[in-house]
Protein backbone atom coordinates (compact mmCIF):
# COMPACT_ATOMS: atom_id res chain seq x y z
CA UNK A 1 0.00 0.00 0.00
CA UNK A 2 1.27 3.64 -0.87
CA UNK A 3 -0.63 6.83 0.84
CA UNK A 4 -1.07 10.12 -1.09
CA UNK A 5 -1.66 13.28 -0.04
CA UNK A 6 -1.48 16.50 -2.43
CA UNK A 7 -1.29 20.15 -0.94
CA UNK A 8 -0.31 23.20 -3.18
CA UNK A 9 -3.46 24.05 -4.80
CA UNK A 10 -5.17 27.25 -4.85
CA UNK A 11 -6.46 29.80 -6.60
CA UNK A 12 -3.96 31.91 -9.00
CA UNK A 13 -4.06 34.54 -11.61
CA UNK A 14 -3.19 33.86 -15.39
CA UNK A 15 0.54 34.14 -15.66
CA UNK A 16 1.05 32.91 -11.94
CA UNK A 17 3.13 30.01 -10.69
CA UNK A 18 2.13 27.29 -8.19
CA UNK A 19 3.89 24.41 -6.56
CA UNK A 20 2.22 21.35 -5.85
CA UNK A 21 3.37 18.46 -3.65
CA UNK A 22 2.82 14.47 -3.21
CA UNK A 23 3.73 13.07 -0.05
CA UNK A 24 4.14 9.38 0.21
CA UNK A 25 3.94 6.80 2.86
CA UNK A 26 3.79 2.83 2.96
CA UNK A 27 5.90 0.94 0.84
CA UNK A 28 9.11 2.07 -1.15
CA UNK A 29 8.02 5.26 -2.47
CA UNK A 30 11.77 4.77 -5.13
CA UNK A 31 10.03 1.58 -6.27
CA UNK A 32 7.01 3.13 -8.16
CA UNK A 33 7.17 5.85 -11.13
CA UNK A 34 5.00 9.02 -10.11
CA UNK A 35 2.80 10.93 -11.89
CA UNK A 36 0.37 13.63 -12.43
CA UNK A 37 -3.02 14.05 -13.82
CA UNK A 38 -5.76 16.29 -13.76
CA UNK A 39 -9.54 16.58 -14.22
CA UNK A 40 -11.53 19.70 -15.16
CA UNK A 41 -15.48 19.63 -14.58
CA UNK A 42 -17.19 17.78 -16.96
CA UNK A 43 -13.86 15.98 -18.63
CA UNK A 44 -12.18 12.92 -18.32
CA UNK A 45 -9.29 12.95 -16.37
CA UNK A 46 -6.30 13.36 -17.86
CA UNK A 47 -2.71 13.00 -18.17
CA UNK A 48 -0.15 15.85 -16.98
CA UNK A 49 3.36 14.61 -16.35
CA UNK A 50 5.44 11.78 -15.24
CA UNK A 51 8.79 11.07 -13.53
CA UNK A 52 10.93 7.88 -13.14
CA UNK A 53 11.44 5.73 -10.27
CA UNK A 54 15.08 7.90 -10.03
CA UNK A 55 13.84 11.15 -10.89
CA UNK A 56 15.72 11.60 -13.89
CA UNK A 57 13.53 10.75 -16.63
CA UNK A 58 9.90 12.57 -17.52
CA UNK A 59 7.73 13.01 -19.83
CA UNK A 60 4.82 15.74 -20.18
CA UNK A 61 1.86 15.99 -22.49
CA UNK A 62 2.10 18.65 -24.73
CA UNK A 63 -0.23 21.08 -23.24
CA UNK A 64 1.61 21.86 -20.38
CA UNK A 65 5.14 20.97 -22.34
CA UNK A 66 7.24 24.06 -21.35
CA UNK A 67 5.72 25.20 -18.44
CA UNK A 68 5.01 22.68 -15.80
CA UNK A 69 8.42 20.48 -14.37
CA UNK A 70 7.64 17.24 -12.42
CA UNK A 71 10.17 15.94 -10.06
CA UNK A 72 10.64 13.92 -6.77
CA UNK A 73 13.00 13.68 -3.53
CA UNK A 74 13.25 9.93 -2.92
CA UNK A 75 14.98 10.74 0.46
CA UNK A 76 11.56 12.95 1.57
CA UNK A 77 9.15 10.48 -0.09
CA UNK A 78 7.29 13.41 -2.08
CA UNK A 79 6.99 14.87 -5.54
CA UNK A 80 6.64 17.79 -6.99
CA UNK A 81 5.20 19.59 -9.75
CA UNK A 82 6.15 23.22 -10.60
CA UNK A 83 3.70 25.13 -12.89
CA UNK A 84 4.39 27.98 -14.30
CA UNK A 85 2.88 30.57 -16.83
CA UNK A 86 -0.27 29.13 -15.76
CA UNK A 87 -3.41 29.65 -18.01
CA UNK A 88 -7.01 29.35 -17.22
CA UNK A 89 -7.69 26.19 -19.23
CA UNK A 90 -5.25 24.46 -16.79
CA UNK A 91 -8.16 24.74 -13.99
CA UNK A 92 -8.64 21.50 -12.54
CA UNK A 93 -8.47 19.29 -9.55
CA UNK A 94 -4.75 17.78 -9.61
CA UNK A 95 -4.02 13.93 -8.48
CA UNK A 96 -0.36 12.23 -8.39
CA UNK A 97 -0.34 8.70 -9.17
CA UNK A 98 2.01 5.84 -7.93
CA UNK A 99 3.01 3.23 -10.64
CA UNK A 100 4.95 0.19 -10.24
CA UNK A 101 5.85 0.68 -13.60
CA UNK A 102 9.60 0.90 -14.63
CA UNK A 103 9.09 2.63 -17.03
CA UNK A 104 6.96 6.40 -18.09
CA UNK A 105 3.27 5.59 -17.31
CA UNK A 106 0.41 7.46 -19.38
CA UNK A 107 -2.57 6.64 -18.68
CA UNK A 108 -4.64 6.11 -15.40
CA UNK A 109 -5.23 2.35 -15.70
CA UNK A 110 -1.26 1.76 -14.86
CA UNK A 111 -1.52 3.73 -11.56
CA UNK A 112 -2.50 1.52 -8.54
CA UNK A 113 -2.40 4.24 -5.80
CA UNK A 114 -4.25 7.93 -6.35
CA UNK A 115 -4.12 11.29 -3.90
CA UNK A 116 -7.43 12.52 -2.90
CA UNK A 117 -6.52 15.70 -5.29
CA UNK A 118 -5.55 19.29 -5.24
CA UNK A 119 -7.87 21.96 -6.77
CA UNK A 120 -6.42 24.43 -8.93
CA UNK A 121 -7.61 27.28 -9.91
CA UNK A 122 -6.89 29.79 -12.66
CA UNK A 123 -8.45 33.43 -13.20
CA UNK A 124 -8.05 35.31 -16.20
Amino acid sequence: QVQLIESGGGLVQAGGSLRLSCAASGRSFSANAMGWFRQAPGKEREFVAVVSRDGISTHYSDSVKGRFTASRDNAKNTEYLEMNSLKPEDTAVYYCAASPSGYLPRVYWEYDYWGQGTQVTVSS
